[in-house]
């Protein structure tokens, strides 16, 4: 039996997760339920996306990832079954899935016509459950849904390259629990467009000119304690997705403060690397 993920903004409070685990038992007893996230801020696509890229590949190949965020059907917010890497994403089209398919092509994509007796506000449910469940039992895309090219793409994603290629002008795509501050600035552009050279990493009124490879890098242990830099010292280093990241080391947001607090970054704003 094919492994189902849910990733939605329906928080815990509500009756929504539960709903449609109990919905997809009814129809498949023996189905292995995970769940990637249901604290994504209401209608964030962009935070969705991101944690959707940066867990499907944990899971083998051929689970069903159920996305319950913006997911109402519209004339412009289609809903859509996408198989790409070997993994199957039930979804509307709003852009969720533009961090994968714009690395990946997909092999299939289809718009979901299944019929509903009356659609209602609950189209996780409705429909993607529905479709989830026909997958599992062995069904093919054909069979609820009708060829489909039109996928929306988020250039929200997509850093600017200005000044003859020498500056970077990225922006905040995600923070995480730890008030970590996730560029949409990869490793992999990084690297092409410095070609070796020294760099500046401006957030606000901060000024960053060395990138790590992990948090703990920051501290140099040749030094004496009173010398070193570490907790509450900030950091730039490329997190486990590869996008640049910058960090308070060992801060506790709930506390002193972390990433995104005490340098006032937020969602969307910007980030800016020159090259010199």
């Amino acid at each position: 039996m094919a492994i189902i993920t849910l990733t939605t903004d329906f928080g815990h409070k509500d009756h929504f997760v539960g709903a449609i685990k109990g919905t997809i038992h009814s129809e498949l007893a023996d189905a292995q339920i995970v769940d990637i996230s249901h604290a994504i801020s209401p209608f964030n696509i962009q935070e969705c996306a991101y944690i959707l890229k940066n867990s499907y590949k944990a899971f083998p190949k051929g689970t069903i990832h159920i996305v319950g965020v913006d997911a109402e059907c519209t004339a412009e917010n289609q809903h859509l079954a996408v198989f790409v890497d070997g993994h199957y994403f039930i979804l509307a089209n709003n852009g969720v899935s533009s961090l994968i398919t714009s690395e990946i092509k997909p092999d299939k994509v289809v718009e979901l016509k299944i019929p509903i007796p009356q659609p209602g506000a609950f189209p996780v449910l409705e429909v993607f459950v529905k479709v989830a469940c026909h997958i599992a039992r062995g069904g093919t895309l054909e069979v609820v849904g009708k060829k489909f090219n039109a996928l929306k793409e988020l250039k929200e994603f997509a850093p600017r390259i200005t000044n003859d290629g020498n500056t970077i002008a990225g922006s905040v795509i995600y923070i995480d629990n730890y008030g970590n501050v996730v560029t949409n600035i990869q490793k992999s552009l990084f690297e092409a467009y410095r070609k070796g050279r020294d760099f500046e990493l401006l957030a606000r009124n901060k000024k960053i000119t060395k990138m790590m490879n992990n948090y703990s890098e920051i501290i140099d242990f040749d030094l004496e304690k009173q010398q070193r830099k570490g907790p509450g010292d900030l950091l730039a280093l490329f997190n486990s997705a590869d996008y640049i990241e910058l960090a308070i080391y060992k801060s506790d947001p709930n506390t002193v403060g972390s990433a995104s607090s005490l340098l006032g970054l937020d969602y969307r704003d910007t980030v800016i690397i020159n090259f010199k």
